[in-house]
């Protein structure tokens, strides 16, 4: 929404690390920040970009949770993204584009590990953060909100992580959040990509309670007044049925397979026109990308805490920059949009278990180094 109260605003100087852009700047503030009666709020603010993350930002939200964290004025953290479109399309693409096609990755790599570390932050946060997931929430969009401690989806709501159509894998702990879905929901969702509305995402397990749009502005405002349970009981509704439980039969068949070329197999020879069409998203997916993704899946249901699944992504992700795939799915999809990516290997038999396994090498002194006691 990025609609938000501020008949109850209190002033106490600059909002950590932001707040309303200086007349006359050639660049709006990319994060808003400011507080509500007895909340703090968080603006995504690159509404043309649909508030994709920059470094800046992650570094900006940081700063804001920890002035915040520190205030006990401050009860409740809010996030919310300007415009009509959603909350966050993801992570800005076209910079890891460029930086991992002319540059040496290391960018890309500091991006992904002031990003993750703020995943796991989120999901530690002493406050209650409340994440407002309305619109498009993808990929870095869902890792500023999923983690969170409240989060609420509306009737336009449209969650996913569409990593492997750009030749890569989900991260910002998304691979720790699927692997928890019911069954094998979360394997369909990280290997198809595909988009799911509210209910399904109360039912996967990526949010906890849905407020129909049209009452967001008054559950905002609630959140100025009262403790985050009391305006929940006053704005919660039921959500309008949706699709994933009613598919968990094949979805929990077909996506048990070891393999991606046996998800396919049993996708296609199912019989339901949606398994046929999930078959038909994967292969023409990247072959490489879906791979690792099944692998990291697997593996984070045996790491447990959300800490060491980021340890996997990081690693996952560097090992990305490395690797034909990513640039060319973002060329394909996002910098010449013709659609059309040329994978290396083409096919999922060219990729071999080396292949896979090399994503997952240990980094040495560059790990991400997360621990849950840290938190």
């Amino acid at each position: 929404m990025g609609r938000e109260s501020t008949s109850h605003a209190r002033h106490r100087g600059p909002a950590p690390g932001g707040g309303v852009p200086v007349s006359g700047a050639e660049e709006p503030e990319p994060v808003l920040l400011h507080t509500s009666g007895r909340a703090a709020h968080i603006t995504l603010n690159r509404p043309r970009a649909l508030n994709a993350l920059t470094h800046t930002m992650v570094r900006r939200i940081d700063e804001a949770l920890t002035e915040w964290e520190r205030d006990p004025a401050v009860e409740t953290v809010v996030i919310t993204g300007a415009g009509e479109r959603g909350l966050c399309a993801g992570g800005d693409i076209r910079a890891i584009h460029d930086d991992a096609r002319d540059g040496d990755g290391s960018a890309s790599a500091a991006f992904w590990r002031d990003e993750y570390r703020l995943n796991a932050r989120i999901a530690r946060y002493t406050k209650p953060y409340v994440a407002v997931m309305d619109g498009i929430v993808m990929g870095g969009g869902v890792g500023v909100s999923a983690h969170g401690s409240v989060r609420v989806v509306t009737e336009r709501s449209r969650v996913a992580m569409p990593e492997t159509g750009i030749g890569f894998v989900p991260d910002v702990g998304g691979t720790h959040l699927l692997a928890l879905a019911p069954g094998e929901s979360g394997t369909h969702l990280a290997l198809t990509g595909a988009q799911i509305g509210a209910a399904d995402a109360l039912w996967c397990g990526l949010a906890d309670h849905y407020v129909p749009t049209a009452t967001m502005p008054e559950f905002l405002d609630a959140l100025a007044e009262q403790p985050v349970e009391d305006a929940l009981d006053g704005h919660v509704r039921t959500p309008p049925p949706d699709v994933l439980a009613a598919r968990r039969d094949w979805i929990d068949t077909c996506y048990a397979a070891d393999t991606v070329e046996d998800i396919v197999r049993r996708l296609i020879a199912h019989g339901d026109p949606a398994a046929e069409e999930a078959a038909e998203t994967l292969l023409v997916r990247s072959p490489t990308a879906l791979k690792v993704t099944l692998a990291s899946l697997r593996r984070a249901r045996k790491l447990g805490p959300l800490e060491l699944v980021l340890n996997q992504e990081y690693r996952v992700s560097c090992a990305a920059l490395d690797m034909p795939d990513l640039v060319e799915g973002i060329r394909a999809q996002v910098v010449d949009k013709d659609r059309r990516p040329r994978w290396s290997p083409k096919t999922l038999a060219e990729v071999t278990d080396t292949d896979v396994e090399r994503f997952f090498t240990p980094l040495g002194e560059r790990e991400l180094g997360l621990s849950p006691l840290m938190h």
